[in-house]
C-alpha cells in the first residue's frame, strides 16, 4: 500500500527494539495517516491499518495508547481488530472512548467486557446511545449504583422483563433509582405498582413532580391503586346520616373548613368522610378506603387539594388515629413537612385520578 511506505521502512527494527518513545511516533503517524482518508479507505485498507496497528499499539506508552483511543473511537469504519483491543484494555483512560461511543463494537464484544471487566468499563458503556437488553441483563447483575443509575436513566437502553424486575428490587433501596426507573415509559404497569409499593411517600411525590405529563398518568393510576389497597373497616358504616348531615350544611351555606375542622376535632368519622367528600368530589366509598389505609399521604393530597389549612390537615390525620392514640411530635412534624413540600398542582392531579376512576 504506497500510502504507508514512508513509515513502514525499518518497522520491524522499531518493533524488535520495543523502543516506547518510537513506537508511539509511528503509531501516532498511521493512525493520523487513517484518520485523514478513513471516509476513502476500502476494507483492505482498513485490514491493513489494522494489522500495522495491532502489532504496533500493545507495545506504545499509556497516553499514546489513550490518544489513539480518542480519536478512532467516533470513526464508523475504524480497524475493528485495533478497537476491540482497545476496549479490552485495563486501563479505563484507554477502553473508556471506545466503549463510550465507538460503533464498530458489537453487541457480543459489548457483553463480552461487560461480563469480565470493572465498574468503570460497565459505567463507560451505559453512555453508549442503544444498550440492549442482553448488555443490561448484565449491567443489572454486576454494576453497582452507578452503574445501575446511569443505565436507568439512558433513554436509548432496553432492559428485559427479568433485568426491570431487578431493577425495581434494587429501587426499593435507593429512592433516586425509584425516581429514575418510575419515569421510563417502558416500564410495565405492573412493575411501577410494585416500584411504588416499596418506595416512602416523599419519593412518590417526587416522582410524580419529575414525570412527564404522558407520565404522570400512569404513576398517578399505581399511586391511587396502592392506596386503593388499604383494607375495609371491621364494620360497615353508615353514610347515610352524615350525608344528611352535610346536605343540610350545603344548603344553608355553611359547609366549608370550618365545619370540617369541627367534626374531625370531635372525632366524628362519618360526617368527616361525608365532608371531605363533599368538598372534594371524591365519592364516600374511596375517602373512607383511604382515611382507613396506612398512610396518611392520601389524606394530604385531598386537603392539599383543596386547599385546607394545616390545623385542619392535623385535626384528619388525629381522627385517623383514634382518640386513643398519641403521636409522638416527631411524626407529627415529619406529616406536616410532607404537606408543605406538595404541591398543590400535583394533589390536584390525584384527586381528579380518582374523581375519573371511581365514576368509571
Amino acid at each position: 500500500m504506497t500510502i504507508a511506505t514512508p513509515l513502514i521502512p525499518g518497522l520491524d527494527e522499531i518493533v524488535r527494539r520495543g523502543d516506547p518513545k518510537r513506537l508511539a511516533e509511528v503509531s501516532r503517524g498511521i493512525a493520523e495517516l487513517f484518520v485523514q482518508g478513513a471516509a476513502g479507505f476500502q476494507p483492505r485498507h482498513i485490514e491493513l491499518f489494522d494489522h500495522l496497528l495491532t502489532g504496533i499499539v500493545p507495545q506504545t506508552d499509556l497516553a499514546a495508547r489513550a490518544e489513539l483511543a480518542e480519536r478512532i473511537a467516533t470513526i464508523a469504519n475504524a480497524p475493528p481488530a485495533l478497537i476491540g483491543q482497545l476496549a479490552r484494555e485495563d486501563n479505563i483512560s484507554i477502553a473508556g472512548p471506545v466503549l463510550r461511543r465507538s460503533p464498530v463494537l458489537d453487541e457480543q464484544a459489548l457483553v463480552e467486557i461487560a461480563r469480565v471487566k470493572g465498574q468503570d468499563h460497565l459505567l463507560a458503556m451505559t453512555e453508549r446511545a442503544r444498550l440492549s437488553p442482553d448488555l443490561t441483563d448484565v449491567m443489572v447483575q454486576r454494576g453497582e449504583r452507578d452503574v445501575i443509575r446511569r443505565a436507568a436513566a439512558n433513554a436509548g437502553a432496553a432492559f428485559s422483563t427479568i433485568g426491570y424486575s431487578a431493577l425495581v428490587k434494587r429501587a426499593a433501596k435507593d429512592g433516586v433509582l425509584t425516581i429514575t426507573v418510575g419515569q421510563r415509559n417502558d416500564l410495565p404497569d405492573r412493575l411501577l405498582k410494585e416500584l411504588l409499593t416499596s418506595s416512602v411517600d416523599v419519593v412518590r411525590r417526587r416522582l410524580f413532580d419529575m414525570a412527564e405529563p404522558g407520565r404522570q398518568a400512569a404513576v398517578a393510576k399505581a399511586m391511587g391503586e396502592i392506596s386503593g389497597k388499604a383494607e375495609q373497616p371491621a364494620k360497615q358504616r353508615d353514610f347515610a346520616p352524615a350525608q344528611r348531615t352535610i346536605l343540610l350544611l350545603y344548603r344553608a351555606g355553611d359547609l366549608g373548613e370550618t365545619a370540617l375542622l369541627d367534626f374531625a376535632k370531635a372525632y366524628r368519622y362519618t360526617e368527616s368522610v361525608a365532608a371531605l367528600s363533599a368538598m372534594s368530589g371524591v365519592p364516600i366509598p374511596a375517602v373512607d378506603r383511604l382515611m382507613s389505609g396506612d398512610r396518611h399521604d392520601p389524606i394530604l393530597i385531598i386537603a392539599k387539594a383543596i386547599g385546607l389549612e394545616w390545623a385542619t390537615v392535623r385535626a384528619l390525620v388525629l381522627l385517623r388515629l383514634g382518640p386513643a392514640r398519641i403521636p409522638a411530635s416527631a411524626d407529627i412534624d415529619s406529616v406536616r413537612s410532607n404537606f408543605m413540600r406538595l404541591s398543590p398542582s400535583t394533589a390536584e392531579r390525584v384527586v381528579s385520578f380518582w374523581r375519573t376512576r371511581e365514576t368509571a
